[in-house]
Parts: C-alpha cells; structure tokens; sequence
C-alpha cells in the first residue's frame, strides 16, 4: 500500500481498492498497531487512533482534501501516486 505522507509517527496511506470494503474515496492512517480509516472530510469510517493522533490525521486531511482527491484519481485510474506534505 503506498505511502503518501508521514508526520508525527502517524503512516498514511492511499491504494486502489478494486471491489474494496469502502465505497468512498479514503486514506488509512496507521500509528503504532493501531489502524484508522477516514475519508477526505475527515470522517472515521474504520477504526480508530488515539485522539490526539486522530486530530492531527483530520487536521492534515482538511489541509490537503484537493491533493487526496487528486491522489485518489490518479490511482483509480493506474497512475503513479505523488506524496503529500506532512503536517509540520
């Protein structure tokens, strides 16, 4: 699953999900052993991070919902993914 962005010990990661388990465009954030699913607005669909944790996910996220959505596209399509900054 490729790695779009780090920041602060938290994983995000973005994959094509050909007939996958979420039909909505999504990121899953991974921190320690703990995994998170949210969408581009910010909204726990899957899991679950510690709070301060979950703030940072859905902080970036709102910052960076026009490079998700790009990301998204380029993948559902089979192109190359491009990073996204991390939350500094």
């Amino acid at each position: 699953m490729p790695t779009i962005s780090m920041f602060f010990g938290i994983i995000i990661r973005m994959y094509k999900e050909v007939g996958g388990k979420h039909s909505v465009p999504h990121i899953h954030a991974e921190y320690g052993d703990e995994e998170a699913v949210y969408d581009f607005e910010g909204n726990l669909i899957e899991g679950s991070l510690p709070k301060k944790k979950e703030h940072l996910v859905q902080a970036w996220i709102n910052i960076h919902e026009e490079e998700l959505a790009a990301n998204w596209k380029l993948l559902s399509e089979g192109e190359q993914f491009f990073k996204i900054p991390p939350l500094q």
